[in-house]
């Protein structure tokens, strides 16, 4: 995968309030903090991703940050996604280390810019990362919003990105079932002028994830797999003895496996040529595990592609006739599939990823086909489908619902892990579904089923729009 393309990724796992992530602290008001060299340097850290040319930026990452094993390259498109982070305040800061709240503006959404030093003069950077954050209890609470004032504020938020040039694609709001508002913006090819509108089918990254991990506790369910064996039993042969037999489906469907990623230059040098989920083993499957099975969380599209193979094992069906008998039908889902980037499919957006000479095709960094692991494509409106059969328990039981939305899996230490499939949104309300992002790709669906709302966005344009149109109306939900 190119350096953006990872950044991306990276960036929408971390930034998005993801089901296997632990909960954030709750929000306090940010009092008085002492400035230590830690913040300081997160502070001139945030200021260089933020303002100030490229050039300057990399001066300081190279004399602030020399341990840093990122090229340059991977730095500016780090920047870029970054540009719009603000500053609130310092939350706490040590000798060593120093915790920023900041305000993602690119996703309407808030954050935490955690920054690590030696305590030693000059204070060189260690490390640095953005996690999950919430809005701090000195900034008003966005206000809640009836249905009918709901829709008019999600038009209008629709509108703003879209007329900025920030947004294309399609949004749907939905509440106990029915739609109250939806709406398509934006091109689906730019080349030829063609519009985007509610039945254009988006690629929608790692969402797909969600189907894999009905497919799986289907199969549990029918008695055909223990979601507490090592994966070597559904997966005779696999070459590598240590994941074989100490990596279960649990540690798959909570990340917990260590089994790495997908995303790379192996995966750039053989893109074309991973057509299923074998091929991917073939190609991964000799690697030792990144840390021992069920140490504790990383996220891993690998340990996906797992799953969609030990579909395929224990069904007797191909990964994409398993879903579309037993999870797309079903659900009366007619536009979603994981069809091969080579097929003609006049209803498929082209995807557009942002460089630093403007929007281009993003399909040089595209699989094959959509994945166990996320890049098929589906509308707004199968989308909805989807969550109202899973809330119907058309496509799993009560118990196997619970089990996916709010199970967890304990891992060393103590730790409890999600099921990777439910989030938590700015304002501290948790709901299930899932995000997926990758270059001229971003999706969301977000389901409440306290308040019986779904909001679904789907784009062809780079993370983190989907999430930020997709927070603005959830954090207005009653």
């Amino acid at each position: 995968m190119p350096h953006l393309a990872a950044a991306l990724f990276a960036l929408s796992v971390l930034a998005a309030p993801a089901a296997a992530q632990p909960t954030p602290p709750a929000a306090t008001v940010l009092a008085p903090v002492t400035e230590t060299p830690a913040s300081q340097q997160a502070r001139r850290l945030l200021e260089a991703l933020t303002t100030g040319d490229e050039a300057s930026f990399l001066r300081f990452v190279h004399e602030a940050y020399p341990s840093s094993s990122r090229g340059d390259a991977d730095w500016l498109d780090l920047r870029g996604a970054l540009t719009h982070l603000k500053l609130h305040g310092v939350t706490s800061a040590s000798a060593s280390d120093a915790d920023l709240a900041v305000f993602d503006a690119n996703r309407d959404g808030w954050a935490r810019l955690v920054v690590s030093v030696d305590p030693s003069p000059p204070h060189a950077i260690t490390a640095f990362s953005m996690r999950m954050g919430r809005r701090p209890a000195d900034v008003p609470a966005p206000p809640k919003l009836a249905p009918r004032d709901l829709a008019a504020a999600a038009k209008a938020k629709v509108d703003a990105e879209a007329a900025a040039d920030r947004f294309a694609g399609a949004v749907l709001v939905a509440k106990d079932g029915q739609v109250i508002f939806s709406a398509a913006r934006g091109l689906a090819d730019r080349e030829t002028g063609r519009a985007n509108t509610l039945t254009t089918q988006f690629r929608f990254g790692s969402m797909g994830k969600m189907f894999t991990e009905v497919a799986i506790l289907q199969l549990a369910r029918a008695g055909k797999l223990d979601l507490a064996a090592p994966i070597g039993r559904y997966l005779p042969g696999y070459p590598n003895r240590e994941i074989a037999e100490g990596v279960t489906v649990d540690n798959l469907m909570t990340h917990t496996g260590g089994t790495g990623d997908i995303f790379g230059p192996e995966f750039d040098a053989h893109r074309l040529s991973l057509k299923d989920p074998l091929d991917y083993l073939v190609l991964f499957g000799a690697r030792a595990p990144l840390a021992a099975p069920g140490q504790g969380l990383a996220y891993s599209n690998y340990g996906f592609i797992l799953l969609g193979r030990i579909v395929e094992t224990v069904s007797g069906q191909s990964y994409d006739d398993y879903l579309q008998e037993h999870v797309f039908a079903p659900a009366g889902m007619t536009a979603t599939g994981n069809r091969p980037e080579t097929d003609r499919m006049p209803k498929r957006a082209t995807g557009y990823m942002r460089g630093r000479d403007g929007l281009t095709s993003a399909a040089g960094t595209q699989p094959f086909r959509g994945t166990p692991a996320g890049g098929g494509y589906s509308t707004v409106g199968d989308m909805l489908a989807f969550a109202n059969a899973l809330m119907a328990h058309r496509l799993l039981n009560a118990d196997d619902t619970a089990r996916l939305t709010t199970g967890m899996v304990t891992v060393q230490g103590g730790m409890s892990v999600r099921y990777d499939f439910s989030g938590m949104t700015s304002e501290g309300q948790r709901y299930f579904g899932h995000a997926g992002g990758a270059p001229g790709m971003n999706g969301e669906l977000r389901i409440f089923p306290a308040s019986g709302y779904t909001i679904v966005v789907l784009a062809n344009r780079d993370p983190s729009i989907a999430g930020s149109i997709a927070g603005f109306i959830s954090d207005r939900t009653p």
